[in-house]
């Protein structure tokens, strides 16, 4: 968990807001950072949290998470984390061993035309708090939602349209009925435009997730070039209903990540450039 990010979203894992959808992004750099960060602060906030880890291990987010003082294997015994190993559960399907229970969240790479469907009920089971009055469960607070990765479904034989309707439908669950909160990472292919129509690419996908979330951070390398004091920029972008129209605020920030933490400043604030 990252103090300096906090205060630049005005959150605590104390104050947790409640209902939002945030998106974070990169091209052509890593923000990887911050699904770390959002990791370490929902367990923090004692949410019910579901992680699809659809591009690294769990062994990884541990070892990365003991760092920033949060112990996942912990969680998943107390039963507030779940989480579904993309890598493994794929593996299962594409070279399948006899004993080894499959998966019904990934029918789709069996077959494209089933949809997400069996993953969305995968997600809405496990963000489902046990019964507080059974012996020896904990009630935690307001369910959510981690991907690392959405655009990885594209690889997958997923559309970009179906990406989409599962992120719509995930919202409308987990922030609007069930009042928890939804972060989705979305990895760009660094291409300034894809072709017209196209319609499946990352950066279609990041347009429609744009139009969906309340906050959105993008990571970008450094216009400028590489640079070892200074990792990249992100901006922060927050989208507001107010009335009848919706008013976006958006900032610029310069970061550096660190072993266990990441810090972050104004641009051209670093003691590196002053």
């Amino acid at each position: 968990m990252f103090t300096e990010l906090n205060s630049i979203l005005n959150s605590s894992p104390d104050s947790v807001t409640q209902g939002e959808f945030i998106l974070l992004s990169d091209r052509q750099s890593d923000a990887s950072f911050l699904i770390h960060h959002f990791l370490s602060f929902y367990l923090r906030a004692r949410c019910k949290v579901c992680f699809l880890g659809l591009v690294q291990s769990f062994s990884h987010y541990s070892a990365v998470s003991q760092r920033l003082g949060v112990s996942l294997t912990q969680a998943k015994e107390k039963g507030q984390l779940v989480f579904f190993e993309g890598l493994k559960e794929s593996l299962s399907i594409f070279i399948p061993q006899e004993g080894n229970a499959e998966s019904q969240a990934m029918d789709f790479l069996r077959d494209p035309a089933v949809g997400l469907r069996s993953l969305y009920d995968f997600i809405l089971a496990s963000v489902k708090s046990p019964d507080s009055t059974l012996e020896g469960a904990e009630e935690w607070g307001p369910p959510m939602l981690l991907v690392d990765d959405l655009s990885v479904l594209l690889s997958l034989g997923v559309s970009a349209g179906a990406a989409l309707d599962f992120s719509h439908y995930c919202k409308a669950a987990i922030c609007s009925q069930l009042q928890g909160n939804l972060v989705m990472l979305v990895r760009c292919s660094g291409e300034e435009e894809e072709e017209e129509g196209d319609g499946e690419g990352s950066e279609w996908l990041l347009k429609g997730l744009t139009h969906q979330c309340s906050l959105a951070l993008h990571v970008e390398g450094l216009p400028t070039g590489y640079c070892r004091d200074i990792h990249g920029q992100v901006e922060v972008c927050w989208r507001r209903r107010r009335g009848d129209g919706q008013h976006t605020q958006r900032k610029l920030f310069q970061y550096k990540v660190h072993d266990k933490g990441a810090s972050f400043f104004a641009r051209g604030t670093s003691s590196a450039v002053l």
